[in-house]
């Protein structure tokens, strides 16, 4: 490790976060070994990434290309949207997460070649926009629309990662160098700029900075953004013309006062990421309280059994502000226009994981671990190349107009290149650094998030080296095996998150029950002297489930949907006889799911073998005379919902209406 390594894990060490009782573990101190997530990150390493590299480094995404106009080595335009100097950042970051795993040079060179081009185009006095230093009509920072401060905070996460990865300090100088510019003008109290710091990453990145520099004014900047939304008088002005104002961009109500969710989905939950990191270090009571608040709606009142949220692409707020693909009202659930964009449901997780770390509830997990396998991983194909922006839960043929306008972001099939390109690399930079989440620090030991075969190499909170391995064929099975390879002499914890779908699971120590009690949405903890070799077996039966909506989701009433694990299953017209519509598919309440593994089907996955009904009697009109249907018998599989549409263009749906045999039901108690 060299003098620049050592100085930013000396930084990192000494800047735990006060408020925090969940810490992160350092990144690539768990490394997947195995099984699913050790193949996402292989194909992430070896596809996502290097595909994305040719897109954006390329004419298609030009997004480098904007850059090396702006520094003078380049002839051109801007092209992309207003916010494409993010994307590039965000995909920076995943490079960046695959070389902390891998150590590839060529990795490193790749992200210095990019650093450099960076560096020239930045201006003396620190900023960097490309998207307004290549339109002589635009001045900096003259109207929120042009997102630049969604582009500040990428660049300074992905730069304080860089840092913290590599020890090289040429991508962070280039952060600070903005960040103290931003700090000049933005820290005032100015009615020109107070309502400007909207799509709020800014918030995040300059918590990561001040948590990697130790300098307060970042931090003190951070709160000032949170302290303005909601503090001035919601009506167009010269910064707010050209974009939807008040709910829209959270700016009616202020954050600490805030009970309900609303607005634009990602710059909500990107926010309410934003405050937890500023939480973390201040302690403000008021904060968090309004976080808790927030968290609990979105999770109970707004989001999808998919762990997808933002219902809609266009509509309103109870105050009569225009939305955009955001939050609707409570359970306004639709299925076949929820809008649900990838990167709402990454901010969902990466709220979840701000607010586990805060409270050290496995609750928050359980969601982390939803849009995991089910909303983020809907947003790419199993092969790596391929993207979805929106995420409906039911998908008809011939039923919208996906070239309404220039930038319609719903498609029927996923697409090898978006024009609002902020969700894939967002996408893939989580899946190189999900491992990151696999496990946290604890006063008294460690925490299990997530479960996946993997090695982990890391020191406790004391300094105290500390080994374990995961053996396990999570998630299509539900037995997991923790090895301790290496602890202190001295009694530590370790916390296994039992998921809130489990039921009767058991948990052994090497081979023995030790009556820990084991409590479905909670942690099962273990607090002993561990010695070399003592293995822990957690045992958590998948069942597949179906599972109902709240009655007042009046889209899916006398629908179910089918889970097995953490997985969400839907069913496919590649699924069904030719001619048959998903409308016609009914599920047999009395026929079982069985469960079939394919290792070379659809990148190897579980599915639900079962006999659905399909109705044969269809009417016409709009509204027909309805008598005793009539229905034949077909069966077929149901597949995860995160692997559809990569067979051709498809036909899906989650919620499927369901036939009891009625001569099963009691009424009776």
């Amino acid at each position: 490790m060299n003098l620049d390594q050592t100085v930013a894990k000396q930084n990192l060490d000494k800047n735990h976060s006060p408020n925090l009782k969940f810490k992160n573990v350092d990144y690539g101190d768990c490394k997947w070994t195995k099984g699913f997530w050790a193949d996402k990150f292989k194909l992430c390493e070896e596809v996502m990434v290097p595909y994305m590299g040719e897109v954006l480094c390329g004419d298609i995404g030009h997004a480098l290309n904007n850059f090396k106009i702006a520094a003078g080595e380049k002839q051109g335009e801007h092209k992309g949207m207003f916010w494409h100097d993010g994307d590039f950042y965000k995909f920076m970051e995943a490079k960046t997460y695959v070389y902390g795993q891998t150590k590839n040079p060529n990795l490193l060179e790749e992200l210095d070649e990019y650093i450099g081009i960076i560096s020239r185009a930045q201006e003396k006095d620190g900023y960097l926009q490309t998207q307004i230093q290549l339109r002589s009509e635009v001045d900096r920072y003259e109207n929120r629309k042009y997102h630049e401060m969604y582009n500040t905070g990428h660049l300074l996460i992905s730069a304080c990662v860089h840092y913290r990865i590599t020890g090289q300090r040429n991508f962070l100088d280039i952060a600070i160098k903005h960040a103290d510019l931003l700090h000049t003008i933005f820290m005032p109290d100015t009615k020109h700029y107070g309502r400007f710091g909207f799509n709020q990453t800014q918030i995040m990145g300059l918590v990561e900075l001040y948590r990697t520099l130790g300098d307060r004014k970042y931090l003190d900047l951070a709160e000032k953004f949170i302290n303005n939304r909601g503090k001035y008088k919601v009506e167009h002005h010269s910064t707010t013309e050209g974009y939807p104002i008040g709910d829209m961009v959270q700016e009616r109500t202020p954050l600490r006062e805030s009970n309900e969710a609303v607005g634009h989905a990602v710059l909500a939950l990107y926010f309410y990421a934003g405050a937890a990191d500023v939480y973390a270090e201040t302690g403000e009571k008021a904060l968090i309280d309004a976080l808790d608040r927030l968290w609990e709606n979105v999770t109970n009142k707004k989001m999808y059994v998919t762990g997808a949220v933002g219902q809609t692409h266009y509509g309103a707020s109870a105050n009569r502000d225009m939305i955009e693909e955001g939050f609707l009202d409570a359970y306004m659930m639709p299925n076949m226009t929820a809008y649900n964009e990838t990167c709402a449901n990454l901010c969902n997780a990466m709220f979840s994981y701000r607010m586990l770390g805060i409270h050290g509830e496995s609750k928050y997990a359980d969601i982390m671990e939803l849009v995991l396998y089910n909303s983020a991983l809907s947003g790419i194909s199993v092969a790596g190349k391929e993207y979805f922006y929106a995420n409906p839960l039911r998908m008809l043929h011939n039923t919208r107009d996906y070239k309404a306008h220039e930038n319609v972001t719903e498609t029927p099939d996923r697409e090898p290149y978006l024009s609002c390109f902020c969700c894939p690399p967002n996408l893939v930079r989580t899946i190189a650094t999900v491992s990151d989440w696999a496990y946290s620090l604890s006063e008294d030991g460690i925490s299990v998030n997530l479960y996946g075969s993997n090695s982990l190499d890391t020191k406790l909170t004391d300094g105290s080296p500390f080994k374990i391995s995961q053996d396990t064929e999570y998630p299509w099975k539900g037995l997991v095996k923790i090895t301790v390879e290496e602890c202190r002499k001295s009694a530590i914890e370790i916390c296994l998150r039992i998921p809130v779908w489990v039921e009767n699971a058991t948990l052994l120590l090497n081979g023995q029950d030790i009556g820990i009690p084991i409590i479905s949405g909670s942690y099962a903890k273990i607090a002993r002297v561990w010695k070399k070799g003592d293995i822990i077996t957690l045992d958590m039966p998948m069942t597949a489930r179906l599972v109902e909506g709240h009655p007042r989701i009046e889209e899916v009433r006398n629908q179910v949907a089918v889970k097995r694990g953490p997985i969400v299953y839907c069913i496919e017209t590649p699924d069904l006889p030719p001619d048959n519509s998903i409308l016609d598919v009914y599920l047999n309440g009395d026929s079982e799911l069985q469960v079939s593994y394919h290792p070379d089907f659809l990148g190897g996955i579980c599915t639900l073998e079962t006999e659905v009904l399909l109705r044969v009697d269809k009417g016409e009109g709009m509204y027909r005379a309805s008598g005793r249907p009539k229905f034949e018998p077909y069966k077929t599989r149901l597949i995860p919902y995160f692997a559809w549409s990569n067979r051709g263009q498809a036909e899906m749906t989650v919620f499927i209406p369901i036939i009891w045999n009625t001569d099963s039901i009691s009424s009776k108690p």
